[in-house]
């Protein structure tokens, strides 16, 4: 016959496993289940009318009424009580840009690796200077500027040395070719 332990063991272990499988469904009761609410949307809505469609005018050629230079116009009035008369003056546009070679630019290092320019670049932007870089040959060269004040840039020279430790160089800027 079994022993008292062997009995108790099995009792324990029925008496478990009935806690376990039935227990959670008596005592569980009635579960809630969030769904959300979803809207769809059409993917393409119906029309009931036809598409508007517009005529597009070509435009309209003024360039014959105009003169071909530029002109001013001077309205002169001697007395008040005589009908102003307009005198025509033709001005002459110079062809070539009078302040093309007036700004200047620091050349402040050629590198190798456009990685370390960059962030040379980034730095001194940081510190207010007006940085760029420019590909050239294989380089990446440092510029600082263009300004139009030449004493500005050549006392940002010395203090660009002391930042970078390398000496600029003061250059024209060529807005055609940077």
């Amino acid at each position: 016959m079994a022993s008292k332990f062997q009995n108790r063991l099995v009792g324990t272990i029925i008496l478990v496993s009935i806690g376990v499988i039935v227990l959670p469904d008596v005592l569980d009761g009635q579960k809630t289940h969030y769904k959300e609410e979803t809207a769809s949307i059409p993917i393409k809505p119906e029309l009931d009318s036809d598409v508007e469609t517009f005529e597009v005018l070509a435009p309209e050629d003024d360039s014959a009424s105009l003169p071909p230079t530029p002109v001013e116009v001077v309205i002169e009035q001697s007395q008040p009580e005589e009908v102003a008369t307009v005198k025509v003056v033709e001005k002459e546009v110079p062809e070539r840009n009078q302040y093309q070679e007036s700004a200047w630019i620091i050349q402040l290092m050629a590198l190798k690796n456009a990685d370390n320019a960059a962030n040379v670049v980034k730095d001194l932007q940081k510190r207010g200077y007006q940085a760029h870089t420019k590909l050239d040959n294989g380089f990446t060269r440092v510029i600082i500027g263009p300004d139009v004040s030449k004493n500005k840039l050549e006392r940002q020279i010395a203090e660009l040395e002391k930042i970078t430790g390398s000496k600029g160089r003061l250059l024209k800027f060529k807005p055609l070719n940077p």
